[in-house]
């Protein structure tokens, strides 16, 4: 171990094995360093026997659920945006060998009281029983000026400049109904909160985009997808291509001691009285916890079913996401739904979770809403954990930290905070147009 890095990733989270397998890809020196024995950090995935120690104590789950080896739960479950950025990071680099996928069933949301499905082209709103006969018009309108604009062609503008253009104000040249604006802002464009109606519109018709493309690319009933066995593969073929490409790994290390030289730069990583000497460290919140601050809670709930979620078609896997207007609350709240036919449960068995921003320090209130959704269960588990951001400078002591998962059920916001990271460790942006595996086949 008592080599020099150039960096020394600790924790084997997905957003630190991401950026391992990036900047191995780059040719940089890297130790990745673990003190856990298994892959995944906060988001890894467990068996049930695992599930039923974290949360029960107990050694073993009940055999009525079926056997321990045919759960992988995962503790951050997030499903993939088709053409998302996760997506094409992991074509980028061709870690798609290591991973298989399926198309996610379902995207609903809650809204008036009931879960209906989230209607994104013209067609689809006209059908929408989401909105009454004028507004599907105006919805299918405004549904068609997004799936026509192209940022390149001011023809497609409307003679509006959407950097300047206020979300609000776009939504209002269109006359949309409040119901109508709370479901397209958070379950097609994805925000966590109403901030987006008072920023550039941009962002937002962009995210609608998005959500318009990976619906067409797989051409299934969602833009979602997920792998087959859960996430807990990613962080291992993360991890994989960073070995590949001359990474050193390290699992099982305990008390991880970052040493700081007199004026504050990071220099190396004890271990077991080893001294790994390195430049830049890039790691988790629990390996620095002087650096970082406390952001918020999440409240989560996780169910062992026996059924699909209602009211989502029979979906076997789905997500529901309902806004925080149609709660009277600050945030929005997340159901996720996955089963057998991703190989995350045994035949018959369905694993959901809902999720939250903790308004209040008691997650079974709190989470009501979602778990009424869920209809009767056969085990759940409520739970809440701390969410950290960095404080520090790292231009100034050269670490890099990952902000904590939040309570999201996809995947785009995680992915942001690994591409930011990625740009601060290496002074550039990662370009995503460029097909690694395609760029090495052509040297071959």
């Amino acid at each position: 171990m008592d080599e020099e890095y150039e960096v020394i990733v600790l924790g084997t989270g997905l957003k630190e094995c991401i950026l391992s397998g990036l900047l191995s890809v780059d040719g940089v020196k890297v130790l990745h360093m673990d003190r856990n024995d298994y892959y995944g950090g906060e988001s890894t995935s467990l068996n049930l026997n695992q599930l039923w120690k974290k949360f029960r104590g107990e050694e073993k789950a009940p055999e009525h659920l079926g056997a321990s080896r045919d759960y992988n739960v995962d503790m951050m479950p997030k499903f993939m945006m088709g053409n998302g950025k996760l997506v094409r990071t992991l074509i980028h680099t061709d870690v798609t060998k290591y991973l298989s996928f399926k198309a996610v069933d379902g995207s609903y949301v809650f809204v008036k009281g009931k879960v209906q499905k989230v209607p994104v082209t013209p067609m689809e709103a006209l059908k929408s029983p989401l909105m009454g006969i004028f507004e599907k018009r105006r919805a299918g309108k405004f549904f068609s000026y997004v799936q026509d604009y192209d940022e390149k062609d001011p023809k497609t503008h409307n003679g509006m400049d959407l950097t300047k253009v206020t979300t609000k104000e776009l939504i209002a040249k269109f006359g949309l109904d409040d119901n109508t604006i709370d479901f397209i802002g958070h379950a097609v464009a994805l925000h966590t909160n109403d901030q987006h109606l008072n920023q550039p519109a941009l962002d937002t018709v962009m995210r609608m985009k998005l959500y318009a493309e990976s619906l067409a690319r797989f051409q299934g009933t969602s833009p979602y997808i997920y792998p087959l066995y859960g996430l807990g593969e990613l962080p291992q073929a993360f991890a994989r291509l960073s070995a590949v490409y001359g990474g050193t790994y390290m699992l099982c290390k305990p008390e991880c001691k970052v040493e700081f030289d007199e004026e504050g730069k990071v220099i190396g990583v004890t271990s077991e009285g080893e001294t790994a000497k390195c430049k830049k460290i890039v790691c988790d919140p629990s390996y620095l916890p002087n650096k970082v601050r406390k952001i918020g809670t999440v409240a989560r709930a996780i169910a062992i079913m026996s059924h699909p979620i209602p009211n989502t078609n029979d979906s076997h896997s789905v997500q529901v996401i309902i806004p925080q207007k149609q709660l009277g609350r600050k945030s929005d709240m997340y159901v996720f739904c996955c089963s057998y036919s991703h190989n995350v449960a045994p035949k018959g068995k369905f694993i959901a979770f809902v999720s939250t921003d903790a308004e209040t320090d008691n997650p079974q209130t709190e989470l009501k809403a979602g778990i009424d959704l869920l209809g009767p269960v056969d085990e759940i588990f409520l739970d809440m954990y701390d969410r950290y951001e960095p404080v520090n400078e790292p231009a100034l002591d050269n670490c890099f930290i990952s902000t904590s998962y939040d309570a999201t059920t996809h995947f785009e916001t995680t992915v942001a905070d690994v591409l930011n990271m990625y740009t601060l460790i290496t002074g550039k942006q990662l370009d995503l147009s460029v097909d690694l595996s395609a760029a090495s086949a052509a040297e071959e």
